[in-house]
């Protein structure tokens, strides 16, 4: 046997060593931007409550409209009318964006949806604005066919019905953050149905009964109400010369208790989400 001396043998080539070994562990993707995340949320949440929108709708409306023919037997006009019609246009609001709200985030609580949201990059106030924004979406068709019904119910002008344009969006944030954020803090998912439920009646007795004689105590209540401030800010508009300047006072008094009620909302997600 021949033997090879070992400066001959061809050395083996140096094994490279990973980038993980070298540089550490890889860097995480950077999280989501908030307008993207948000859109593409609402999307999704979008798409998937469609199937059941044609039912909420008719629920939501048929309720207000309801309200308002059985209201019509004992209110004839004046400011009494105002404040049905207006009261029940924003309930429609109320019975998506708080109480619908409020069943959909206990659920996704219970349910561990929440985990899936947390794995993904994205903010937690892009999962709270976007469902709240596709459940308020559901609220639109509902609050315009509610308010030409009760204005002509009632004989009340539809000229200045365009202010639904920003009472449905802002009353909405108000009571999606506020339905949100009872669905987030309860701690099973009955209890959050219960208070959606408790919600929508308070917005339904407090909203749609004519604020003048009522207890001292109720309204106060009435006042603390996130939705009192859109339907006093639409009831205004029934007026024959609309104070505008008190009608911007309630809807900047609803955005930004919407603003505050969205915070509160994000913040019960990330309590909730960690747990």
């Amino acid at each position: 046997m021949s033997t090879v001396p070992a400066e001959v043998l061809p050395t083996a080539a140096p094994t490279p060593r990973s980038r993980g070994a070298e540089d550490g562990p890889a860097p995480l993707a950077p999280r989501a931007r908030l307008l993207p995340a948000l859109a593409a949320v609402y999307r999704a949440q979008l798409s998937r409550a469609r199937v059941a929108r044609i039912p909420l709708l008719f629920v939501a409306t048929f309720q207000s409209i309801g309200i308002m023919v059985m209201m019509r037997g004992v209110v004839d006009g004046g400011t009494e009318a105002r404040a049905v019609v207006a009261g029940s246009t924003v309930l429609v609001v109320a019975f998506v964006a708080l109480n619908l709200l409020a069943q959909y985030f206990g659920q996704l609580r219970a349910g561990g949806g929440l985990d899936h949201y947390a794995t993904l990059p994205v903010p937690p106030a892009a999962v709270v604005l976007g469902a709240a924004g596709a459940y308020a979406s559901f609220t639109v068709p509902g609050t315009a066919v509610t308010a030409v019904a009760g204005s002509v119910l009632f004989g009340l002008p539809l000229g200045h019905l365009w202010i639904l344009a920003a009472v449905v969006p802002l009353s909405g944030a108000a009571l999606a953050g506020l339905g949100a954020a009872l669905g987030l803090l309860a701690p099973r998912p009955e209890l959050a149905t219960l208070l959606g439920q408790l919600g929508m009646s308070a917005a339904l007795l407090l909203g749609v009964l004519p604020a003048e004689g009522m207890p001292a105590p109720v309204a106060w209540a009435r006042d603390l109400l996130p939705s009192t401030y859109g339907v006093e800010a639409l009831a205004h508009t029934f007026d024959p010369h609309p104070d505008w300047a008190l009608v911007a006072g309630d809807l900047a008094v609803c955005g930004a208790v919407g603003v505050l009620s969205l915070a509160v909302a994000t913040w019960a997600y990330r309590r909730a989400a960690v747990r």
